[in-house]
C-alpha cells in the first residue's frame, strides 16, 4: 500500500523525467562500451567488475580484511584506470568529436566459400614462391590497439590484393596484415613478440609475432616462411608448423567463420 500511495503522489512529469534519466545513463554506458570494444580495455573492465562483485560478497559474508582490501583497490584504482585507459579515453573523445561514436555498426553477410578460396589461393601462391607473409584474423578479442600501428586499407579481400601486399621490397610487405570480418583492415602493423622458450631458434620474427598475438588474444594467425615456404598457423598460444593446404583450409574455416557467427549471435542477442 505504501508503494502504491507513493507512486500515486508522483506526477506524470516526474515519472517521464526519471525514465529519461535512466535512458540517458544506459545510453552513455552503451557508448562507453562501444568505445572500448575491440581493445584490451574491455578485459580490464571485466576485472573491475570482478572486484566489485568480490567486495559485495565479502561484505555479505562479513569478511572484514578482504573488504578493506577491495576498498583499498577501488580507492586507488581510479587513478590507475585513468592511466591504463588513456588511449581508449583519447580515442573515445576523438570519435565523439567526429560524431563516429554515434554510428551503429552493421554486420555484413560473409561469403565463406569465396573468402576461403581467395585465402587458400594466395597462401598457396606465396608458399610456392617463398614470399614471407603474416596474416592475423581477428576473432572475439579486439585488436584495435595493434590495428592503429598499421597502414589503413579497409578493402575487400581478394587473392590478388593479399599477394600484392606481401610482394618483397614493397612499402607494405613488412609487418602484419590484420583482417576484421571480411575486410583487410590494415597492413604493416606491429605485433607483440613472444618470449616463449619453446619457440625454436631457427624460427624468425614472423613466427614469434604470430605466437605473441595468440598469447594476448584469441586471434588466428597465418605465417608463410620466407626461407622454406612452409605454412604455419597459431591460435590460443599454440604454434602448428608446416601444415598442409588441406589442414590449413580446415583450420581457417573453423577459426575464421565460427568467430564471425559468434559475433553475429552476440549482436543479435543484444538487439533482442
Amino acid at each position: 500500500m505504501y508503494f502504491l500511495d507513493a507512486l500515486g503522489n508522483l506526477s506524470a512529469a516526474k515519472v517521464i523525467i526519471s525514465i529519461l534519466d535512466l535512458l540517458i545513463v544506459w545510453y552513455v554506458l552503451y557508448l562507453i562500451i562501444n568505445a572500448i570494444k575491440g581493445t584490451k580495455a574491455i578485459q580490464l573492465l571485466k576485472g573491475i567488475l570482478f572486484i566489485l562483485i568480490g567486495k559485495y560478497v565479502s561484505q555479505l559474508l562479513g569478511l572484514t580484511t578482504t573488504t578493506r582490501l577491495f576498498d583499498f583497490v577501488l580507492e586507488w584504482g581510479f587513478l590507475a584506470v585513468i592511466v591504463i585507459f588513456q588511449p581508449e579515453l583519447r580515442r573515445a573523445l576523438e570519435q565523439l568529436g567526429r560524431g563516429s561514436l554515434f554510428k551503429r555498426s552493421s554486420t555484413q553477410n560473409i561469403n565463406q566459400k569465396k573468402l576461403t578460396e581467395d585465402m587458400v589461393k594466395s597462401v598457396q601462391y606465396m608458399a610456392k614462391r617463398r614470399i614471407g607473409a603474416l596474416i592475423v584474423i581477428e576473432k572475439t578479442t579486439g585488436l584495435q590497439d595493434y590495428i592503429e600501428t598499421g597502414i589503413p586499407i579497409y578493402a575487400n579481400i581478394s587473392s590478388e590484393l593479399l599477394i600484392n601486399i606481401f610482394i618483397p621490397n614493397t612499402p607494405l610487405h613488412d609487418g602484419a596484415m590484420i583482417i576484421q570480418g571480411d575486410k583487410i583492415a590494415v597492413a604493416a602493423s606491429y605485433l607483440p613478440l613472444s618470449d616463449s622458450a619453446k619457440i625454436q631458434k631457427s624460427l624468425g620474427t614472423r613466427h614469434r609475432a604470430a605466437v605473441g598475438i595468440s598469447e594476448v588474444s584469441d586471434a588466428f594467425t597465418i605465417v608463410v616462411s620466407e626461407e622454406t615456404g612452409a605454412i604455419s598457423v597459431t591460435y590460443n598460444g599454440r604454434l602448428r608448423k608446416e601444415v598442409s593446404l588441406e589442414v590449413f583450409e580446415a583450420l581457417l574455416t573453423e577459426h575464421w567463420f565460427s568467430a564471425q557467427m559468434d559475433k553475429k549471435d552476440g549482436e543479435d542477442n543484444v538487439r533482442d
